[in-house]
């Protein structure tokens, strides 16, 4: 090696993120990971798309500027949730990366998600790194997940550090790539010497519970921080992803130490075993749909002085869970009970966003909206919800995140409508987008601060944006393949027993192997 090359080192950053629900029906080609329009970003593109964003592959890129690296940057993949990845898509992602690292590199940042299920593979990150390190067995790997990472031995196995999101709405994506990256930058440089530990119990937990300002999961987290400001490099709390029928998903936990692999494992059985005490408050109860709109119109009707709209959470067509996002229920209950001052983000719709367009603004148009897509794994079919409306607006779909989740990337609506019904204003879009950004409404001319309800089609990431100009949220239990109500799902690959699904769970079950 020249003095070149051993004054500078060369980095390959890359992302490949989707959060895979089995049961979605929503496919994932390719072109779901390209945004505005536009391919999937390579090269150069990487750069300048992600460079000063509040993401994770943005961190990575800065913490190889501080640190004076060369950088390659393959790719920079990310779609929203939907069914399992294609084994095209998947193979062009993992090719791009291999092929960067194969060409030669002295260490790899990698932005995943730790949830990627594809048609040929169940662990997309773990058969990733595998075949990294196949290439380059010494190759230093750091690795930034989300908070709804699946764990494997592969995923960890595979890699030098790795740091998760501590917050749900994810509004720490920067700082754990950051944390992530710079690890590995003090590991080159020879100040410590990073071990980790992994384990999991067997919770599946549900994602409305996971929220990091609530319990259960926010004391766990504050728990893992606390580990770290004692001297762990990293403690990571994953709340896992329950919606991919999986063997492995489910709630996990990983810590790294310097050169301390005891300190890793207390660590991490400290953290698993304060989350096995709390596994009945990971469970998310539902109240049927009528009665929480009738609730809605209670305190919309309360004279307290605070004018904020009330959310209405259409948790189970959650789109960044892998809903269709086209569902109708909680619409239409809301149309029965004669609610007024609503604003709805969204429904994904092309068709109709067409129809509006032919009509144009100002048009007063009749048509199905909605229901397009069947759901064959919860037994339900597509149910459009004929309407009359007045085309309020359309747009190319595309805004800027203002937000500390993403900040500065750009978001895709795809073509856009507004109908208004009534006094009821329905976004239509023809992309799957969750609404975390007021810029999903502002963009289209609705001020969501002016309106007395919101419905939004989220989970817990709208609270990015939307908690400090709500009043209260009220969860809805509408229909979809993101639904909380876990008999609606037909579990075959999962590991069990699994609490809540099998009640006597014990805490550590024999299990045989994970399948390969």
């Amino acid at each position: 090696m020249g003095d070149d090359r051993a004054m500078t080192r060369r980095v390959v950053v890359a992302m490949m993120e989707h959060e895979t629900n089995t049961f979605s029906p929503v496919p994932t080609p390719l072109e779901r990971f390209g945004r505005g329009g536009f391919g999937v970003p390579t090269g150069a593109e990487v750069v300048e798309r992600f460079k000063g964003t509040g993401t994770g592959i943005g961190a990575f890129l800065d913490v190889a500027a501080e640190a004076g690296m060369e950088i390659v940057s393959p790719i920079a993949a990310n779609a929203a949730p939907s069914g399992r990845v294609a084994a095209a898509a998947y193979r062009t992602m993992t090719d791009a990366i291999c092929d960067a690292v194969a060409a030669g590199c002295d260490a790899c940042f990698l932005d995943l998600h730790g949830a990627m299920v594809a048609e040929t593979t169940d662990d997309g990150e773990g058969t990733l790194l595998a075949r990294i390190r196949e290439l380059a067995p010494d190759l230093p790997i750091a690795v930034s997940l989300d908070l709804h990472a699946n764990m494997t031995d592969a995923i960890v196995d595979n890699c030098t550090v790795l740091v998760g999101y501590k917050t749900y709405p994810h509004i720490d994506m920067y700082e754990a790539g950051q944390h992530a990256g710079r690890l590995l930058v003090r590991m080159l440089a020879g100040e410590i010497d990073p071990v980790m530990a992994w384990g999991s119990r067997p919770i599946l937990a549900q994602t409305l519970r996971m929220g990091h300002e609530d319990e259960p999961m926010g004391p766990l987290l504050e728990l893992a921080r606390r580990q770290e400001v004692e001297g762990l490099l990293a403690s990571s709390v994953f709340g896992g992803f329950p919606l991919a029928d999986i063997w492995h998903a489910g709630l996990s936990v990983v810590t790294v130490a310097d050169g301390d692999r005891t300190r890793a494992e207390e660590a991490r059985d400290q953290l698993l075993d304060a989350a096995w005490t709390e596994r009945e408050e990971f469970v998310f109860d539902s109240r049927p749909l009528a009665e929480t709109i009738t609730e809605a119109r209670r305190l919309a009707a309360e004279e307290t002085g605070d004018t904020r709209p009330i959310i209405l959470l259409d948790h189970a067509d959650n789109a960044a869970s892998g809903g269709t996002q086209d569902t109708t229920a909680v619409l239409s209950e809301v149309l029965a009970q004669g609610l007024e001052d609503v604003a709805m983000f969204g429904i994904c719709d092309p068709a109709a966003v067409r129809q509006m367009t032919e009509a144009g603004v100002g048009a007063e148009v009749s048509l199905d909206l909605g229901g397009k897509m069947d759901m064959p794994a919860i037994g339900r079919k597509g149910e459009p919800l004929p309407v009359t409306g007045t085309v309020r607006a359309l747009t190319d779909g595309a805004f800027t995140v203002t937000v500390p989740m993403g900040r500065g990337t750009q978001t895709d609506m795809g073509p856009t409508a507004v109908l208004q019904i009534g006094s009821v204003l329905v976004v239509v879009c023809s992309r799957n987008v969750e609404p975390w950004d007021p810029g999903c409404f502002r963009s289209v001319g609705i001020e969501p601060t002016a309106m007395r309800y919101l419905i939004l089609k989220s989970r817990i990431h709208y609270r990015a944006g939307f908690a400090d100009i709500s009043r209260r949220d009220i969860p809805c239990n509408g229909v979809g393949v993101t639904s909380s109500d876990n008999s609606l799902f037909r579990f075959e690959n999962v590991r069990r027993p699994i609490y809540p699904l099998d009640e006597n769970t014990p805490a550590t079950p024999e299990y045989g192997p994970a399948p390969a």
